[in-house]
């Protein structure tokens, strides 16, 4: 089975090991992720202005592009999932906004001598844009990934961290209930995890504040990271390459804040999967962690 698959910049990029662990989960259980053939930056934030398409060009761009090869498309970024998701909606709901960006789609492709292999028909949101655990869940099935574990990972006390940017705005995202998410326990529960469940897992990890004030980003970092061991959680497992930076290699500065500061691991959801999957370790990856997982890992036998 073949999905349309968009990878975005930073797993391209800075985040590896998000990219190759889910490539090759997606292998064991009979999807092949089908990366689109061209495409953009989705844009990283969906834009607040209202009387502009400009900003969501970029988006629609890369929606296009995949609907010419299918009618889903599946992504892991929390921030693109957002991004492409609400623009998505836009494209279909707003006829004004979607006639004037397909008006734009027209006139870049033309300017890239793409004419011959373009489709002449609009785009008009008819891309299902789904999340990895979407998929996992709706295409693949919990139970029929229940079947292909080959280790158990009982005896890991899991946290699952949301965050703000798969759940929010509720209306626009239709991910799960914002306040009362259940979706990353129930695939963590299908892989035999000890579920943590912790106060902070929706609350936003500091995200681009760090780029201008990395004091506000750390305290929020710390607050998620914090309350995940004070339920003895063992590892946090999360969706989206900023949020492992923030909460996992800011914990240098936790510990210089905080006398005592127990460091914790912060891996991909796909490396957990693919532990569970009996993937290769070189296609799992934690080199690029700054609190190495596999000590823990090891200790239960997961390694």
């Amino acid at each position: 089975m073949k999905i349309p698959y968009y990878p975005g910049c930073t797993l391209h990029e800075r985040a590896r090991d998000f990219d190759v662990s889910a490539r090759e989960c997606a292998k064991a259980l009979g999807v092949e992720l089908e990366e689109l053939p061209i495409w953009t930056c989705c844009g990283a934030v969906f834009p607040l202005v209202t009387d502009s398409v400009m900003d969501i060009l970029a988006g629609v761009r890369n929606l296009e592009y995949a609907s010419r090869i299918g009618d889903k498309l599946v992504t892991l970024c929390s921030f693109c999932y957002n991004v492409l998701k609400r623009t998505n909606r836009v494209m279909r709901d707003d006829l004004e906004k979607r006639e004037k960006a397909n008006l734009f789609l027209r006139a870049d492709t033309a300017a890239r001598e793409e004419v011959e292999s373009y489709t002449k028909t609009d785009y008009t949101g008819q891309v299902e844009v789904l999340h990895y655990i979407e998929m996992l869940r709706d295409v693949v099935g919990f139970d029929e990934l229940r079947k292909k574990v080959e280790n158990g990972l009982g005896g890991l006390n899991v946290a699952p961290y949301y965050g703000c940017m798969l759940l929010r705005p509720k209306k626009e995202m239709e991910f799960d209930d914002p306040e009362q998410p259940t979706v990353f326990e129930d695939l963590l529960a299908t892989l035999g995890c000890d579920i943590v469940d912790f106060p902070m897992k929706t609350e936003c990890c500091g995200g681009f504040q760090i780029v201008n004030d990395e004091e506000l980003a750390v305290m929020c970092s710390q607050n998620v990271v914090s309350s995940a061991i004070k339920r003895n959680a063992d590892v946090i497992v999360t969706t989206c390459p900023l949020c492992r930076y923030n909460l996992d290699k800011k914990q240098e500065e936790m510990i210089e804040r905080v006398r005592g500061f127990r460091r914790i691991p912060v891996i991909y959801f796909t490396q957990l999967l693919g532990l569970a999957l009996g993937i290769d370790e070189e296609h799992i990856d934690f080199s690029d962690n700054y609190v190495d997982p596999r000590p823990v890992l090891a200790e239960k036998s997961l390694l």
